[in-house]
């Protein structure tokens, strides 16, 4: 029996209702046994260090829900690009299938469940911001708390811009009724406030952390979300510039691809940001992430359920002998480099690799491949950006310098395939550098809206059913809408 939707404990201890505030670092049930009620009110919340470490803490747990990193997610940032179809049986969830064919409702759930968790995160964003700085606390640490808490606000308000335009700029926990409602903020003005955030996270964020900090928000992640914040306003001379400086921090591409995916490998030399999920013996609450879950291999135990399949047109997009390809796709009938046979009975041809958990790591009574993390920027993609805007600015030596790079390590030592790119005719050289982006990026979130912002999603989606001056976004949720009492609009072409 599938569960579409888990809450859990940690999902409400990560919620932090604005009323009465629990953070909990780890969300143990001794920590939440603190009155009758198992909270902690907020006149006792947001007076010591450890409030904000716990605060902070939350932030990060809330970037691994449902809402953030399953069904809605996959359905608002993947389902409706060519390189993946639904999945699983044509029954099961086929509300998927309106995202694919571009005949979504505002009604569809999705759409409000991916809105909510990006607010989620803005709101637990704005309480750190609002409550930390009267802390009496260290204030180096103090600084960190508050650069961490602007990337993730700006990382989720990146996803919600490019996801349905204007949308509420909310800065603030909300004092009283009348400031929940507010009207949608044009996207320019969206976009501004996310470059000012990721600009004061840079100038604090340290490049690297001890290892009982791995995974929080560097100066990397913000220069590189900064990087593809600017691609997206096609402000190559910028992306330029946070490109350039994020090459020059040590970040490196892990020498085998197909490895750089796998847990015991998460948070290497190429990462930029993860979303951490761990499996943690004996608390199934904490241990949440459904990541991996709805995209493993259906019909296995130790896989998933069967979502968000890589599509023929993906398969077909490789170049002969791109060892990507099998590593970005699980073939039915296939063994895998960990020994895992992939069964011929599975439901589906083909499988999401890259969010693959080898099947001896399940725990039973687990979700499968909860401690899998989420590679949300990877060095490689800012080579990528890199080559992009080089192109863009007349600089084809660097362009063919960043975009070979990343050809090489896919080639590693085998010189017969992916030769290095020449041509300098910058049409062309685009043109390789938007493929080398499909195929090095394949099933990470970012195909459907990078087709978008190059100009070419009737070319690419019109034969699915896209169509321009409408699914350039995707429609506000209605309930949003209705709860605004009118003042939240709907975005044009649908109802």
């Amino acid at each position: 029996m599938k569960t579409y939707k888990n809450i859990s404990l940690q999902r409400w201890c990560a919620i932090a209702l604005l009323s009465t505030t629990l953070i909990s670092s780890s969300c143990k049930k001794s920590f939440l046994n603190v009155d009758p009620q198992g909270q902690q009110p907020a006149t006792q919340f947001w007076v010591s260090e450890g409030d904000a470490t716990k605060a902070v803490f939350a932030i990060y747990a809330n970037l691994r829900t449902w809402e953030n990193v399953a069904f809605p997610a996959l359905a608002i940032e993947s389902t409706g690009s060519d390189e993946a179809d639904k999945g699983s049986t044509p029954t099961d969830a086929a509300f998927f299938d309106l995202y694919d064919i571009f005949t979504v409702t505002s009604t569809e759930g999705s759409l409000q469940s991916f809105w909510t968790g990006q607010y989620q995160n803005i709101n637990l964003c704005n309480q750190v911001l609002e409550n930390v700085p009267g802390i009496s606390m260290d204030d180096a640490l103090k600084s960190r708390y508050l650069a961490e808490a602007k990337f993730v606000r700006a990382y989720s308000y990146f996803r919600l811009v490019r996801a349905y335009g204007d949308v509420p700029l909310r800065l603030n926990v909300p004092k009283n009724a009348t400031e929940y409602n507010i009207p949608r903020t044009d996207k320019a003005t969206v976009y501004a406030q996310i470059e000012k955030d990721l600009t004061e996270a840079a100038a604090v964020l340290p490049p690297n952390y001890p290892s009982t900090d791995v995974g929080r928000a560097t100066k990397g992640a913000a220069l590189g979300l900064h990087a593809k914040v600017a691609l997206y306003q096609k402000k190559f001379a910028d992306v330029l510039t946070y490109t350039n400086q994020v090459m020059g921090l040590g970040y490196d591409l892990f020498p085998d691809f197909e490895k750089g995916f796998r847990t015991q490998n998460e948070n290497n030399v190429e990462s930029l940001f993860e979303v951490q999920a761990e499996m943690i013996p004996g608390n199934k609450d904490a241990s949440n992430s459904q990541y991996s879950q709805v995209q493993g291999v259906a019909g296995v135990p130790e896989g998933g359920w069967g979502f968000n399949t890589p599509s023929t047109v993906l398969a077909a997009a490789f170049e002969p002998g791109d060892p990507r390809r099998d590593a970005t796709i699980l073939f039915k009938g296939e063994t895998t480099p960990q020994g895992d046979k992939i069964p011929t009975t599975t439901p589906n041809d083909m499988y999401n690799q890259k969010s693959y958990v080898p099947f001896g790591l399940y725990v039973s009574g687990y979700n499968q491949g909860a401690q899998q993390n989420i590679r949300v920027l990877r060095f490689a993609d800012v080579l990528l950006m890199n080559a992009e805007a080089a192109n863009e600015t007349g600089n084809p030596t660097l362009a063919l310098s960043s975009l070979n790079r990343v050809r090489a390590r896919a080639r590693g030592g085998n010189a017969t395939i992916l030769p290095n790119v020449t041509t300098t005719d910058q049409t062309a050289l685009r043109t390789a550098i938007y493929k080398e982006r499909q195929v090095e990026l394949a099933l990470e979130s970012d195909r459907y809206f990078d087709v978008i912002r190059q100009g070419r999603g009737a070319e690419v989606f019109g034969p699915k059913g896209w169509k321009a001056n409408k699914n350039e976004v995707w429609p506000v949720p209605n309930i949003e809408i209705e709860r605004s009492g009118g003042l939240l609009t709907q975005n044009t072409g649908y109802r």
